[in-house]
């Protein structure tokens, strides 16, 4: 589905994803022809994920390089429109895992989980620094088997592992993310089992 008429069907959960896609949409009509690639530095689209194992009881995280903290997967559109595409390549990317499922597969449903206007603080990148700007993020909820092999991007990340769902309030040091994950975590743990 392009990602515009996914996110005009979006029914927001709350205030904050209200207004989010409301301004997300209003980027989108401001920037038509850069909002999907990086050559738009004020924001751009992206998509990310939360990995699930079929207790739900963990998720698969990554130690992110920059950030330094424990995080979902993700990255940018970089020109194309299939968000949930973008979520699911980015995934098996930085994990190494070869078999995600998404939820709401078989319900016919919308996959689109939420929606989120995302600071990226100023950082250096690849020898090079990258201005602070907004990433227009649209969220999916995957499953993923625990005995998959893992594999870091070693030019991304450092680690990969199954995190207690229990535990991951302690594992990340980014604190504007815990919301945005714990709202995730909550829409995984009351979708009906696949």
């Amino acid at each position: 589905m392009n990602y515009i008429e996914e996110l005009k069907n979006y029914d927001p959960k709350n205030e904050q994803e209200a207004a989010d896609k409301d301004t997300i949409l209003s980027y989108i009509e401001t920037f038509p022809d850069t909002i999907l690639t990086r050559e738009n530095r004020f924001a751009h689209m992206t998509g990310s994920s939360m990995i699930f194992n079929k207790q739900r009881d963990k998720v698969l995280m990554v130690y992110h390089n920059i950030y330094r903290s424990w995080s979902w997967t993700g990255g940018h559109a970089d020109g194309e429109k299939n968000l949930l595409f973008v979520a699911k390549k980015e995934a098996g990317e930085e994990t190494g895992v070869k078999t995600l499922q998404v939820f709401g597969e078989n319900t016919g449903g919308s996959f689109l989980a939420a929606v989120d206007v995302l600071p990226v603080w100023g950082h250096v990148k690849r020898g090079k620094y990258v201005s602070s700007h907004l990433h227009l993020n649209f969220s999916y909820l995957l499953e993923a088997d625990e005995e998959e092999i893992l594999q870091i991007k070693a030019d991304e990340n450092s680690q990969v592992a199954w995190l207690p769902i229990a535990e991951l309030r302690d594992k990340v040091t980014e604190p504007d993310m815990i919301p945005v994950y714990e709202k995730l975590i909550r829409l995984g743990l009351s979708a009906v089992q696949m």
